[in-house]
This record gives C-alpha cells, sequence and structure tokens, in this order.
C-alpha cells in the first residue's frame, strides 16, 4: 500500500493505492489536483473510490471534478454525514467557497464496515464530535488510520461547528482510536502524520 499527500484546500488529501493491483481511492478531496491527475494517468492507477471521512466544505470540495475525471468512480461517505452533504449551509461551502456545494454519495456506510480496494481492506468507524457522522477509516493488517478531522498531532477536531461536541469526540478517540496498536500511522485530515502510542502520551485535549 503506498500513501501520498495530493493538494488540496487548506487539507490534507490523500491517494492511496496497492502497488499489487493498481487499484486506488482518493480521500477527502477539498479541491481538484490536475498535476495528482497526470501522475495517476502516468502510474496506471484505476480511482475506485473517494472516500469522504465527514461533509465540511474544505473536504469535499473536489468531490464533483474528480467524479467528472474518473465516471465509474463511487462516493463513500457515512449515512449518518448525508445532512451534511446535501445542505451548504450545514457544510459552510458558500462561506467558504462562495457557492453551494452538495454530494450525495453512491454508497453509505456505518460502524464496522468494510470495503476492499485491490489488496487492501478498509474497516469504517464512526467517530463523530466534529461532525455528526464523522469516521475514520482503518487499513486492516496496515497498521494505518485516516482519521478526518477526528485526531491531529497533539490536537482535535473543533467542536464549535453545528453538530459538534468536545465530549462526543473525545469518547470517540478514546474508544475508536486509542485501542489501535500504538504504531498505528494516523494520516490527519490536517497537520502532519503521527502515531497513536505519541498521541496517547502526549495529546493534551484527550
Amino acid at each position: 500500500m503506498k500513501v501520498r499527500m495530493m493538494s488540496g484546500m487548506m487539507v490534507n488529501t490523500y491517494l492511496v493505492n496497492d502497488e499489487e493491483t493498481g487499484k486506488g481511492f482518493i480521500v477527502d478531496p477539498g479541491d481538484f489536483d490536475p498535476a495528482s491527475v497526470s501522475k495517476i494517468a502516468e502510474e496506471g492507477i484505476d480511482i475506485e473510490y473517494i472516500i469522504l471521512t465527514h461533509g465540511h466544505c474544505d473536504h469535499i470540495g473536489g468531490v464533483e471534478r474528480y467524479r467528472d475525471e474518473y465516471p465509474d468512480v463511487k462516493v463513500v461517505a457515512a449515512k449518518a454525514e448525508i445532512p451534511m452533504l446535501a445542505d451548504a449551509g450545514l457544510n459552510m461551502s458558500t462561506i467558504m467557497f462562495g457557492r453551494p456545494i452538495t454530494v450525495a454519495p453512491d454508497m453509505t456506510v456505518e460502524e464496522g464496515d468494510t470495503l476492499s480496494c485491490g489488496n487492501m481492506n478498509m474497516k469504517f468507524v464512526m467517530t463523530p464530535g466534529h461532525s455528526p457522522g464523522g469516521m475514520c477509516v482503518i487499513m486492516e493488517g496496515e497498521d494505518v488510520v485516516f482519521s478526518g478531522d477526528t485526531l491531529f498531532q497533539q490536537s482535535i477536531g473543533r467542536t464549535d461547528f453545528v453538530g459538534g461536541s468536545f465530549d462526543t469526540l473525545i469518547n470517540s478517540i478514546k474508544e475508536k482510536l486509542f485501542v489501535l496498536p500504538d504504531e498505528t500511522i494516523v494520516y490527519p485530515g490536517h497537520m502532519g502524520p503521527t502515531k497513536i502510542g505519541f498521541e496517547k502520551e502526549y495529546n493534551p485535549f484527550v
């Protein structure tokens, strides 16, 4: 499994691919990145999914353009996040982008659902608190988790947006992420990568 950063709008967008099968997926496309599209074509990566950890506009701004680029791609989001994705007021796109952005996912997932992409296996865990339908994506057998805006390097996601809850977010982190092995690499929605063990010891919010 190969993980790399793509250009996004103030957000960490990830391109993930299975080097054996050529299958891949994109996590949280905040914006459209033509350079990454060229790289994907150059390496022959077959983009099967766009995974949305939650529905705030800075994580979904590029979905429409990537759907145009990859017509067979399936957008995956938590079932509980559908209201956020469907409402430009809730996802704050009109304020941030100056235009409304909404996304209708092709697939919805709930706690414990799994999805394969090539030889990669994703497990979805619901981690509300930053948003009602926030989720993290655990790569089974890889010691990797994409944490969206749930857990950052020595920080956590904001809880002052509509539907946010500090207590709920802390419980999500403790019950869903801090039970993972300490060596698990955390790829967050903002800031740099970290590890579960490091955050258990040094994150001042949890």
